[in-house]
């Protein structure tokens, strides 16, 4: 192999010039290790506690309370209800169509009411699940006699409940509470469900229900009415009979008449009219 000869100067060149190579080839190796390290590294950091409690706060079916999510994410308890009222009103502020809720106990996210119309259209697509009346007025005994049994829910409505209980129990709005220990009676009352779909964080919201119930005097009124119709006994016209003029008409002796006692020895029962000249009531049950 033939080799040429170089000048010094080119030779010198040569060499500062593969060093410079080597040096920016290294430090492109550096960078992008780093540039790995790095990415490694972020994939494996913990997310933020504030992250932590919105990914819990999407997939819970209820409110969930400030203890538990303290339990799961390790963090004292006052640092979960700080974040908890800080996001709650950094989405407020950003006016989210969503917003975070105290609700029953818990925190859950909501839609906000400015929204309400259009994810009724979107779910309900015109059709709606009501409770019947009965329905309404037996949780309406529940929640405010709670605990109560089915035989006691039935004796205030004057109408059998049991279907109507099963009911709400089945839509989660009433749940069982032991049983009564003189009657042996399951005891129902309202559920932490009942709380959430008033919006309310207690029984003790429950509005009052003095305005609601009638005046002392009205109710002693209508006692008196019904006392007074109860003694009244309203006998058609010629039930008894018409009165005759002669007292002796109908005789103990004659066929047809009756005893003045009856066979108990107990003595018929006689009209108004009898010191008159009336028919006994007892011979007119008789012969009718």
């Amino acid at each position: 192999m033939v080799q040429t000869a170089l000048p010094g100067n080119g030779a010198e060149a040569a060499d500062a010039g593969a060093t410079d190579v080597v040096a920016a080839a290294a430090a492109a190796g550096d960078d992008a290790a780093a540039a790995a390290g790095a990415g490694d590294g972020a994939a494996g950091a913990e997310p933020s506690l504030s992250a932590s409690i919105e990914a819990i706060l999407l997939v819970v079916d209820e409110p969930i309370d400030e203890v538990t999510l303290a339990q799961v994410l390790e963090v004292p308890r006052d640092e979960i209800s700080a974040t908890l009222r800080r996001l709650a009103q950094e989405y407020t502020d950003a006016g989210r169509g969503f917003e975070l809720r105290s609700v029953a106990g818990g925190w859950r996210l909501y839609t906000r009411t400015e929204c309400a119309a259009v994810v009724e259209r979107f779910v309900l697509d015109g059709q709606q699940a009501k409770l019947t009346q009965a329905a309404l007025e037996t949780l309406a005994v529940v929640a405010y006699r709670q605990p109560v049994s089915r035989a006691r829910v039935s004796a205030i409505r004057g109408v059998n409940c049991d279907g109507v209980m099963r009911t709400l129990t089945t839509r989660g709005l009433v749940e069982e509470a032991g049983v009564d220990h003189e009657s042996g009676a399951t005891l129902f009352r309202t559920s932490s469900y009942f709380l959430e779909r008033l919006g309310l964080s207690s029984l003790d919201e429950l509005p009052p229900l003095a305005q609601y119930l009638p005046d002392i005097d009205d109710i002693e009124n209508e006692g008196e009415s019904v006392s007074s119709a109860s003694h009244r006994i309203d006998v058609p016209d010629g039930a008894l009979g018409a009165p005759t003029d002669d007292p002796d008409d109908v005789s103990d002796d004659e066929p047809g008449g009756e005893p003045e006692n009856g066979p108990s020895g107990e003595p018929h029962l006689a009209s108004a009219d009898a010191a008159d000249g009336g028919t006994p009531l007892g011979s007119q049950v008789q012969d009718g």
